[in-house]
């Protein structure tokens, strides 16, 4: 199965509101997918859940404002929290999804190695040297 692009009704059920503007979302979802893509191509199967909040964090924040006050309530988002953008989370999540990014071994034998040693292993070679026992 390929992965499909969320739709903009899916944007609006993830941020809870019940009306979204469509273009907008739509352009905003296509952006975050390129954006995916320049991490993981092809995008995982499972990939919608890091696009839809690519996007949602765009559509929501779009200036990018970090502190407001309304009447007596006021908010301070961190610096950086509008805009398209993939954070460290993101990036580590497309990985993992993809099957990337865990820990791994290397096995540098060449697959026509001889398992026997290569050095020389006769009594000729040792001869008398090991204490009683040790032979």
């Amino acid at each position: 199965m390929a992965f499909v692009s969320p739709t903009a009704e899916q944007l609006g059920m993830y941020l809870g509101m019940g009306e979204i503007d469509g273009d907008r979302a739509d352009l905003l979802i296509q952006q975050a997918v390129a954006l995916a893509q320049s991490v993981v191509r092809p995008l995982p199967d499972d990939a919608s859940a890091v696009v839809l909040s690519v996007a949602g964090r765009a559509y929501v924040n779009p200036q990018q404002v970090s502190y407001e006050t309304i009447g007596p309530m006021s908010v301070q988002r961190p610096t950086g929290s509008g805009g398209l953008y993939l954070t460290k989370a993101d990036k580590a999540a497309l990985k993992s999804l993809a099957g990337r990014g865990g820990a791994f071994t290397v096995d540098p034998t060449p697959a026509s190695a001889d398992p026997s040693p290569t050095w020389p292993v006769d009594e000729v070679f040792f001869g008398d040297e090991f204490e009683p026992g040790w032979s």
